[in-house]
């Protein structure tokens, strides 16, 4: 039986995998410098997963276990904090793997639980884990006083846009992200 929770530190590199999985490796590699792949990535991002102020941190995600199994995740923050949660992606990026990220598009704003990152592992997919723990988010949106539930899919992702349209995500705007064209939806 599937089960939402809040994460732990300790599940840090699962979760910086599945946030790489909703990410992209071509996504993942775009934020790269020169000589760095998808192990330095998934190290830089392992790290910031444990931290607390980062928008990709334990506290931020919600997991669905099934047992001791992480079966997926839903990484959402206060989209008002943005800037102050982005700049240790920044630093790290610049640090780790050389490339400065100081000039990435805003991919929220103040008002929005922001979704940042919904994966569901293959094996699980379809059986509504990725529904869940959107209503997780939407309920928590509404502990917060957030108004909205927002993120940005990928025009490249019908499967994505079908999945959020199944959860009453309705078209706010077009945007540009990870060097792809996106939509952003709100619930």
């Amino acid at each position: 039986m599937i089960r939402i929770r809040r994460a732990e530190r300790g599940q840090a590199s699962e979760i910086a995998r599945l946030i790489m999985m909703a990410m992209t490796d071509e996504c993942c590699l775009h934020f790269c410098g020169a000589g760095h792949g998808l192990k330095d990535f998934h190290r830089m991002m392992s790290e910031l997963v444990e931290r607390t102020d980062t928008q990709y941190s334990f506290e931020n995600t919600l997991v669905a276990m099934d047992g001791e199994r992480l079966a997926g995740i839903a990484v959402a923050y206060d989209g008002g904090r943005l800037h102050e949660l982005r700049r240790a992606f920044i630093n790290a990026s610049f640090q780790q793997l050389g490339k400065d990220n100081s000039d990435i598009d805003d991919e929220t704003q103040a008002g929005e639980l922001y979704l940042d990152s919904l994966a569901v592992i293959p094996e699980y997919r379809r059986q509504g884990i990725a529904l869940r723990l959107i209503e997780a988010c939407r309920h928590r949106a509404s502990e917060m006083g957030l108004p909205h539930l927002g993120l940005l899919v990928d025009k490249g992702n019908p499967s994505g846009e079908a999945l959020y349209a199944a959860a009453g995500f309705r078209y706010a705007g077009d945007s540009q992200w990870g060097g792809h064209p996106m939509s952003h939806l709100v619930l």
